[in-house]
Formats: C-alpha cells, structure tokens, sequence
C-alpha cells in the first residue's frame, strides 16, 4: 500500500530534523532512507554561490 501525503510528510520531518522513525515498516523505512541519503549527498556538492570574476584572465572575456 502507497504511503499518505501525511505519512510521507511526518517522515520527511523525521528524516530533516534528524529524528528517528519509530516505524519498522519496509516502505516507511526505504522512504526514510531516501530522504537521508538525499540529504547527505546534498551536504557532499559544494555550493557555488554568487558571480564569478576572473579579472586576471582577459583571453575568456574575448571568447
């Protein structure tokens, strides 16, 4: 059986909150387990924020 929206909800509290399942449900679990390891490989990709300046290099602003 599918999960609810609002079991699908709590669980991604749980998982972003770094809460516990407190279910030994398989699809509960594998949902959970998505979550986290989205989270995590969030937190490996660098963020690359703002403009990049490449004042040193003139030869790519002519391109």
């Amino acid at each position: 059986m599918p999960l609810s929206s609002y079991r699908m909800h709590r669980i991604y509290l749980a998982a972003t909150m770094n809460y516990g399942l407190g279910s030994s449900e398989p699809e509960e679990l594998a949902y959970y387990n998505k979550i986290k390891k989205e989270m995590d490989d969030m937190k490996k990709d660098s963020v690359k924020k703002g403009i990049p300046l490449n004042w040193d290099t003139p030869e790519v602003i002519d391109k």
